[in-house]
């Protein structure tokens, strides 16, 4: 076998109107012969998290073990993408990522998103559903995903005296166990978050989707995946319960686990 080509620094890319432009970086992988003709990846991340994620390399070393294509980048304010985490809403970051896919890809491609990237991946496709562009999607690969998370798994959850908090102050920094600094949950993520709520009425995918569910997820129940199930009454959906499974799903198991997932999907 041939040597895998390093992945070359990140690229950037300008993204928004010339009030609220934001510079995104993002690495690109061009398929080989090899893997011309099958779907490209996507990685959509998580909340705070990035593209050099354990989930997101791994699955670039396979892209290029496969001759696949790829494309991971950092949301404004995420890695090292340009802007303030704080600034970051869930309509910008969904821009950021049509924008991405829609000049940085060709020809179908498997989403692979992560908690809320799980969310933004099915905002995609209700974007290009809207668009009649639905043939980029070859299928989605969602790892715990986060739907609405801002409000049913966040503002729903919190405190009144929380609450009360982010409406005196703007904001309320949460604990958080994956990292040793606070998250900052700002009012505008959650007020701009109830424009892009997507349960309450069916969905469309376009394509087959599969979810990678833990078990004993802390952040993301399963009952959380299974209301994306029953919301996906017209398209092919799967869903593996990974007994044990935390939301990160970084365990050895759990990235063959997601492997497979994408190679079954094309």
């Amino acid at each position: 076998m041939s040597a895998i080509e390093p992945h070359p620094e990140p690229t950037f890319l300008e993204v928004g109107g010339e009030r609220n432009r934001r510079r995104i970086a993002f690495r690109r992988r061009f398929p080989t012969e090899a893997g011309k003709n099958r779907p490209g990846l996507v990685w959509l991340g998580g909340f705070k998290s990035d593209m050099e994620s354990t989930k997101a390399q791994r699955l670039d070393q396979w892209a290029a073990e496969q001759g696949r294509a790829m494309l991971r980048f950092d949301y404004s304010g995420h890695g090292v993408s340009g802007g303030r985490f704080e600034d970051g809403t869930i309509g910008q970051w969904l821009e950021e990522s049509l924008a991405m896919i829609r000049k940085e890809t060709q020809g179908p491609q498997i989403l692979i998103g992560s908690s809320m990237g799980g969310w933004i991946s099915m905002l995609i496709a209700k974007a290009m559903g809207t668009a009649g562009d639905t043939s980029a999607l070859a299928g989605l690969v969602l790892i715990a995903p986060a739907l609405d998370f801002t409000e049913a798994l966040i503002w729903s959850k919190l405190p009144q005296e929380v609450q009360d908090e982010i409406i005196r102050t703007g904001r309320w920094l949460r604990p958080t166990p994956y990292s040793p600094e606070p998250m900052a949950i700002t009012q505008r993520l959650i007020e701009e978050g109830r424009q892009h709520l997507l349960f309450g009425s069916p969905l469309r995918s376009y394509c087959p989707v599969h979810i990678l569910q833990g078990t004993d997820d802390p952040d993301v129940p399963p009952n959380h995946a299974m209301k994306l199930v029953h919301h996906l009454a017209s398209d092919p959906v799967s869903l593996t319960l990974i007994k044990g499974g935390d939301h990160r799903l970084s365990r050895e198991e759990d990235i063959a686990r997601l492997l497979s997932a994408v190679e079954k999907i094309a």
